[in-house]
């Protein structure tokens, strides 16, 4: 389930910060948007109804927005990334290293893993970040 703009409003009145019309505006677009965007491709959207907002907004609004793990980050290569709503569940990504397209998963049996590395290092390990980089369909069949 994705959260609805209204709960991210709560949460972010609730941990104290100003819910000011430039974050409304860059939470709305991530709320509605159904993809992963990068902040210049988010920051393009905000533009259309707050057209004095500033990039610099948009990147930390999006920091302070993963940072309370309202949203979740993908790493696109290189310092490329884009953002969507974290969902409920956890999941991680599959990223197109040709397009840059983005597909979630939530299937993941990495628990025994986990636990052994756990074991053999000393580490307490309180989660994980998984993405595979490859090549989408529509990619594979234009090469």
């Amino acid at each position: 389930m994705r959260p609805s703009a209204r709960k991210i409003a709560s949460v972010l009145t609730q941990k104290g910060y100003k819910l000011t019309a430039q974050r409304r505006a860059v939470i709305d677009v991530v709320v509605n948007s159904r993809q992963h965007l990068s902040p210049a491709a988010l920051y393009e959207r905000v533009r259309r109804t707050h057209p004095a907002i500033g990039l610099v907004t948009v990147y930390r609004t999006l920091e302070m927005l993963y940072e309370l793990g309202l949203i979740c980050r993908v790493h696109r290569g290189g310092k490329s990334r884009s953002y969507t709503l974290a969902p409920s569940v956890h999941h991680h990504h599959l990223v197109c290293a040709q397009c840059g397209t983005v597909a979630d998963f939530t299937r993941c049996d990495l628990e025994v893993l986990q636990q052994r590395i756990s074991r053999e290092t000393g580490f307490k390990i309180e989660g994980h970040l998984l993405q595979f980089l490859g090549h989408c369909r529509d990619c594979q069949t234009r090469a």
